[in-house]
């Protein structure tokens, strides 16, 4: 029986991405559900979501007050999937950097024995494409920050295509995760990882967003530095006390 499955899309102005991304996502793993989380968009995406989902019942749209973080919305989809008995929990950006069609291979690993299935852009090669050199050299160079500082061994810390089996989010403290930008996700693979769980990385092509605009901002990639630096204070160089986590 195929486990009960839910991807969780966070958005911020993605009018221009949100009904080919919902096409995309169903088409390949069509036993699923959808969930987006949209921060009260301006440029209404959330009503185009509204939309969407009365046309498709798998779609379910989660509206927030405000822009209040990556990792908020996260938590918010997180909270919602827990409370519906989903097993398996995705996450994925809206704007085609993740591609959908790798979202079977990342739920096939879970059914096979991970815990937290990453989809990696740097394990066996670099596989990134129309991002500027000064760009890669931050996001390579980030994942050795965070493998050197921390000892976790992935490759790919600070990517956002994840699937996590339900155990995990409710082993992990969600009410401390403190991080509300991109180090959400170092936070949240090393809290599973100083807990034991079993992390899988799997290889996926990362491309930059189709239509749309960025939302890094340098206050962002400040605030991953210094995680990563409390996440040290907090646990030191602890390994995994499984064997099972994988590269």
């Amino acid at each position: 029986m195929t486990e009960k499955t839910l991807v969780i899309i966070p958005t911020y102005d993605e009018r221009e991405n949100v009904a080919a991304i919902s096409e995309a996502v169903l088409q390949q793993v069509p036993e699923a559900n959808l969930l987006f989380v949209d921060d009260n968009s301006p440029d209404g995406t959330g009503v185009l979501l509204d939309e969407i989902a009365r046309r498709e019942p798998r779609v379910s749209v989660l509206h927030r007050v405000a822009k209040d973080g990556l990792g908020r919305a996260y938590i918010a989809g997180f909270r919602w999937a827990l409370a519906r008995d989903y097993a398996l929990i995705c996450e994925m950006d809206c704007d085609f950097s993740h591609d959908p069609a790798a979202l079977p291979s990342l739920l096939q690993a879970a059914s096979s024995g991970a815990d937290l299935v990453l989809g990696s852009r740097y394990i066996g090669g670099i596989r990134v494409m129309n991002w500027p050199m000064s760009r890669l050299l931050l996001s390579t160079g980030a994942a050795q920050y965070v493998k050197l500082v921390t000892g976790m061994p992935v490759h790919d810390p600070t990517g956002g295509f994840k699937c996590f089996r339900r155990e995990v989010l409710q082993a992990i403290d969600l009410d401390r995760i403190t991080s509300s930008g991109y180090s959400f996700q170092i936070e949240m693979t090393h809290s599973a990882w100083i807990k034991g769980f079993r992390i899988k990385e799997v290889p996926i092509v990362f491309e930059d967003r189709r239509a749309g605009y960025s939302k890094m901002r340098a206050n962002i990639a400040y605030e991953a530095v210094m995680m990563v630096l409390r996440l040290w204070a907090r646990c030191g160089f602890r390994r995994s006390p499984r064997t099972g986590t994988k590269a």
